[in-house]
């Protein structure tokens, strides 16, 4: 991927934050396996900062979407507050099967590693960190082998949503990791709308990501209308 297709996904710009319209598939930070991510293409954000802008925030490699950048240091603690007292408005998009029983439930459930050598592979472990995610159920289909839920993570977890939805018994589609599926189908799993509580003197700034193929696909033939969703903006940011 160029630099120049990154700027091109720039959804929101100010004097203090960016925000990206994340690929799926793109990783924020390098790995052990090497190959190409985002922090690649920095230096091309800078837009006449001496500083080039760093994440507030992560998102997984196959997870699209919303991803907050802070432009320089003063930023970045501003962002850093606003994330570890759960002031950002963070809502998902993801495609379940089979369709959660309610459509609106909290899932509190604590977190942990699920090996020393993994650390970044979550269990459910009643030892581990809290954890607090609200669903609600945007579309379902006839039979019950799907449905669209918006996610909301009150704490900030690593694979929270995905732990969280596999564990309640309702996977998030195509995750090899924690839905028991063969590698390569792609995520459905989209960070769709961030608000960002920048003044107090103003309404947090709220951004929204497009939803990808292939879940626009699938939300469409859920009968979900995001041009509609749009006028109840902030029904998911309850």
């Amino acid at each position: 991927m160029r630099s120049e297709e990154i700027v091109s996904r720039i959804l929101y710009r100010d004097g203090l934050v960016l925000v990206l319209d994340k690929p799926a598939g793109l990783p924020v930070h390098p790995g052990p396996g090497g190959g190409e991510t985002l922090t690649r293409h920095l230096d091309a954000l800078r837009f006449g900062l001496k500083w080039r802008p760093e994440l507030a925030h992560r998102l997984d490699r196959d997870t699209s979407g919303c991803l907050v950048l802070g432009r320089h240091p003063k930023a970045l603690r501003k962002l850093a507050d606003l994330f570890a007292t759960g002031r950002v408005e963070k809502t998902y998009l993801a495609l379940v099967s089979p369709a959660p029983a309610a459509d609106r439930r909290e899932i509190e459930l604590a977190m942990g590693p699920a090996a020393p050598d993994t650390p970044w592979r979550m269990k459910i472990d009643p030892d581990g960190q809290p954890a607090l995610t609200r669903l609600q159920v945007l579309a379902r289909a006839a039979d019950g082998e799907r449905a669209l839920v918006a996610l909301e993570p009150v704490t900030g977890r690593t694979h929270q949503l995905r732990v969280h939805c596999a564990a309640s018994g309702f996977p998030i589609v195509g995750d090899a990791i924690y839905g028991g599926v063969p590698r390569g189908a792609p995520l459905h799993l989209h960070s769709w709308r961030v608000g960002l509580p920048l003044s107090r003197a103003k309404p947090p700034i709220r951004v929204e990501a497009p939803l990808p193929e292939p879940l626009r696909g699938a939300a469409a033939a859920l009968g979900f209308d995001v041009n509609g969703w749009k006028d109840s903006a902030d029904e998911t940011f309850s």
